[in-house]
C-alpha cells in the first residue's frame, strides 16, 4: 500500500478530489476517514455514485483504519484518505496510522474566526491539533490543489493572535 495523500477536507469526496486530486496522484482507491460517515450507508451511496470506474472507495471509522491499512485489500493501492477534521487525522495517528505529511484542504468551519487562506477556517483546537501532529512527526501543509505551491501550515497562521 502506498499513501499517496492524507488531506483534512471537510467536504469529503467532491469535484476537486476526483477531477484534480485522483488523476493527478494517479489513485486508485479513497478511504474516507470518518466515524458518521462510516454509519451512514445515503451519505455513502452519494458519494459512491460520483466515484471514478476503477477506483476503490472505503468508508472507514478513524479507529478502524490501522487495520484498513495493514489490509490485503490496500496491498497494491495508490490510497489517498480523507478526513474531515484536524481532531480525526490526530487520532488515526494516534492509533499508529503512519503519516508522514497531511495536507489541509478545505476547512469551513462554522463560527471559526481565524480565516487562514481562501479555503481553510480554523479553531484554536484544529491550531493545537495541528500543533500535536507536527510535534509527532507529521509535516503539516496546505495545498488546494496540485498546482499550488505548498504552504507550511506554521506561516499560514502566523498572524493569529497568541
Amino acid at each position: 500500500m502506498s499513501l499517496v495523500l492524507a488531506r483534512i477536507d471537510d467536504r469529503l469526496i467532491h469535484g476537486q478530489i476526483l477531477e484534480v486530486w485522483v488523476p493527478f496522484l494517479n489513485a486508485d482507491c479513497i478511504v474516507v476517514a470518518n466515524d458518521e460517515v462510516a454509519g451512514a450507508l445515503f451519505r455513502q451511496a452519494i458519494m459512491r455514485a460520483a466515484i471514478p470506474r476503477g477506483t476503490l472507495v472505503f468508508f472507514e471509522k478513524v479507529a478502524g483504519l490501522k487495520k484498513l491499512f495493514s489490509s490485503r485489500e490496500l496491498l497494491q493501492r495508490r490510497v489517498l484518505v480523507l478526513f474531515s477534521r484536524s481532531a480525526d487525522a490526530l487520532e488515526a495517528v494516534r492509533r499508529g496510522l503512519s503519516i508522514p505529511e497531511v495536507n489541509l484542504g478545505n476547512l469551513h468551519g462554522e463560527g471559526a474566526t481565524d480565516r487562514v487562506s481562501c479555503t481553510v477556517w480554523l479553531y484554536p483546537e484544529d491550531v493545537a491539533n495541528l500543533d500535536t501532529l507536527e510535534q509527532v512527526g507529521v509535516k503539516v501543509v496546505s495545498q488546494c490543489v496540485p498546482s499550488d505551491k505548498k504552504e507550511n501550515w506554521r506561516e499560514m497562521i502566523r498572524h493569529l493572535p497568541g
